[in-house]
């Protein structure tokens, strides 16, 4: 039978094994986003909404069959992105 020290060891080496792991998959993964479309569909009789949809023809689709309406996702913020094109001047 092992002794009370080899038992603290193995216990000791166990915590240490099981806390790297953790940091190497806590380093791994990718930080979460959260969803920014313009358009959510409320479901009826459901209460709740998904506001996933880039387009309004999207969201409908999804309540298609299901019942509901679409509105506009009041905390949308676009994305800034890169610049749009330049209007060509003509001298």
């Amino acid at each position: 039978m092992l002794g009370h020290r080899a038992t603290q060891e193995i216990t000791v080496r166990t915590l240490l094994f099981l806390l790297a792991i953790f940091a190497v998959t806590a380093g791994i993964g990718t930080p979460a986003q959260a969803q920014n479309y313009p358009w959510c569909a409320d479901y009826a009789g459901f209460g709740s909404q998904n506001c996933g949809f880039t387009t309004f023809q999207q969201c409908q689709a999804a309540l298609s069959g299901n019942g509901g309406f679409c509105n506009a996702n009041t905390q949308y913020v676009p994305y800034a992105g890169l610049p749009g094109p330049r209007a060509h001047r003509q001298w």
